[in-house]
């Protein structure tokens, strides 16, 4: 009987260490950029960048490295964009018969791996934004958690 009721009351106090609020927010990596979901409570929400710079804003580090990766991300689209129709212009022009100008290809060839690191460089700074606002949500959560590690099963309560 013994054993049933302490695997009962560590399950019960697991339970209820999962219904305490909890604001957080993922950002999940795809090819052109970023996706956001903010985890409030039990909802999931997907939200924008600018739903996200609002979010931070609250959270002056967070807040300011979050800023730093949009203008980021801007400049990015912008060069990415603009190496795009350089590039675009004289192969247009050698597709119809035209004498193509192959320096605004070499120039948008350019401008193109200058934005690709500055997408990445927006992706990091991003992500390590929402960790810095993660890890101070996390550390105000208080209350019973449960370990369990190999063979031994660990219960911490902070108050």
């Amino acid at each position: 009987m013994r054993p049933s009721f302490c695997f009962s009351l560590v399950l019960l106090l697991a339970m209820a260490s999962s219904g305490y609020a909890q604001d957080k927010l993922v950002m999940y990596r795809t090819f052109g950029g970023a996706h956001f979901e903010y985890e409030k409570d039990t909802a999931v929400y997907q939200v924008t960048p600018k739903q996200v710079s609002q979010i931070l804003f609250d959270h002056p580090q967070a807040y300011k490295e979050f800023k730093r990766a949009r203008r980021q991300s801007t400049w990015s689209g912008i060069l990415g964009f603009a190496g795009a129709g350089l590039i675009i212009i004289p192969t247009a022009s050698a597709v119809i018969g035209g004498n193509p100008e192959w320096g605004f290809a070499a120039a948008g060839a350019a401008l193109i791996g200058v934005s690709i690191p500055l997408g990445k460089s927006y992706r990091r700074n991003a992500q390590h934004a929402i960790d810095q606002f993660n890890e101070r949500h996390a550390y105000h959560l208080q209350g019973p958690r449960l370990y369990v590690t190999g063979t031994q099963l660990k219960l911490v309560i902070k108050f």
